[in-house]
């Protein structure tokens, strides 16, 4: 209801100032739809009249630049598509690569370890025979030694046998010189 008697106050002061306006001979249209409606006809005709085809070459020319920007974008969309499908494939290549070098080191690898398992069986089998022989060669070195040990002791005892038992009996000496001498081959 406020604003009712606001619209009221403004139409009653309008007409106030339309009278006083007709007494002076100066008029002002005190209808606002009607004086705004002619208003905007005269501006929109002068506009259409006077810039009918500046704004047409405007229009035109951003029309042109619009469709332009839609080529160059579409372009650079294509371009972006076709270089991302090629870094796919280059990615797809270094994962096929990687996959083929991890192979290679993975063959390489057992290559290797068997390489070195088989030298240390070998490594292994040389140490076993060597401790073998040096075994089996020192085995040898000390039944030679006790051989030439036996020996040594058993001609002492037997020298020293002989020799007691020649002390004592001359005629076993004269014996045994006898037979010396027919086995080297002496008269008899």
């Amino acid at each position: 209801m406020g604003m009712m008697f606001y619209w009221l106050a403004v139409e009653s002061s309008v007409a106030e100032l339309s009278e006083s306006a007709e007494a002076h001979g100066f008029g002002i249209n005190t209808d606002i739809f009607e004086a705004n409606l002619i208003n905007l006809a005269i501006v929109i005709s002068v506009v259409v009249y006077f810039g009918k085809g500046f704004l047409g070459k405007i229009l035109s020319e951003r029309r042109a630049a619009i469709e332009a920007d839609i080529k160059e974008s579409e372009a650079r969309k294509q371009a972006a598509i076709e270089a991302q499908k090629a870094e796919e494939q280059k990615l797809a290549q270094a994962e096929a690569e990687a996959e083929r070098i991890l192979a290679q080191a993975q063959a390489s690898a057992s290559s290797v370890t068997e390489q070195i398992l088989a030298q240390a069986v070998a490594e292994i089998q040389r140490l076993e025979e060597s401790a073998s022989q040096d075994t089996s060669s020192s085995q040898e070195r000390a039944i030679a030694e006790l051989r030439q040990r036996v020996v040594e002791l058993s001609l002492k005892k037997v020298e020293q046998e002989l020799q007691s038992q020649l002390a004592n009996n001359e005629d076993a000496q004269r014996q045994l010189i006898d037979r010396s001498i027919a086995l080297l081959g002496g008269p008899s």
